[in-house]
C-alpha cells in the first residue's frame, strides 16, 4: 500500500524506534524474568510483536504478547484481551499503540488492565500526536509530533517496507 503525504518516519527509522523503545523496555524492567507487552488493535498488536522480537535479541527477558481488541469508536464496549487476567497478575505490562492520538484508545486500556494487580504498567507508542483530552502519557515513544487536528498520521505496517506519514 503506498500512501499520500508526507512521510515522518520511513522503514530504517522506525526499527531504529523499535530497538530504542525495546531498550528502554529492558532498562525499566531489568530485574523482571518476563513482561506482558499488550498490543492494542491492528497496528498497535504489529508494533508489539517487533517489540517483543527485538526485545528478544537484546536481553534475557520474556516478553508475552497480548492481543488487546478495542472498539475505537465505542471505547466504553467490552475490551478483550488474548490472555486472561491471572496471566497478567502482578506483572510488569507495557500497553502498545501505533499512535497517541486523543489518548481515548489508551487510557480505556489502561483501565481494563487496572482490574487486578500489577507489578508496573507502563505505556509506549510509535508516534506521539500531543492532542491529549485524557490525562494519559506515553512512557515509551518513538517520535512525538506537533500536528494540527485536521492531520492525520497514518502508519503502514503492510508490506515489506514499513513508513509513517502525515496526512
Amino acid at each position: 500500500m503506498e500512501l499520500k503525504g508526507n512521510v515522518i518516519l520511513n522503514h530504517k527509522e522506525i526499527q531504529h524506534k523499535i530497538k530504542r523503545i525495546a531498550f528502554q523496555i529492558y532498562e525499566s524492567n531489568v530485574d523482571e524474568t518476563e513482561v506482558i507487552i499488550a498490543g492494542i488493535g491492528t497496528n498497535g498488536f504489529i508494533f508489539a510483536k517487533k517489540l517483543k522480537t527485538t526485545l528478544e535479541s537484546i536481553s534475557q527477558i520474556t516478553p508475552i504478547l497480548c492481543k488487546v481488541t478495542i472498539d475505537k469508536k465505542n471505547p466504553l464496549s467490552e475490551i478483550s484481551t488474548s490472555l486472561q487476567p491471572e496471566a497478567y497478575t502482578n506483572k510488569s505490562i507495557i500497553l502498545v499503540d501505533d499512535v497517541l492520538n486523543s489518548g481515548t484508545t489508551l487510557i480505556y486500556g489502561v483501565k481494563h488492565f487496572l482490574n487486578v494487580p500489577l507489578k508496573q504498567f507502563k505505556t509506549a507508542v510509535l508516534v506521539n500526536r500531543n492532542h491529549k483530552k485524557y490525562p494519559v502519557k506515553a512512557d515509551f515513544k518513538g517520535i512525538s509530533l506537533s500536528t494540527s487536528l485536521q492531520e492525520h498520521v497514518q502508519v503502514n505496517f503492510e508490506g515489506k517496507t514499513h513508513e509513517v506519514v502525515l496526512e
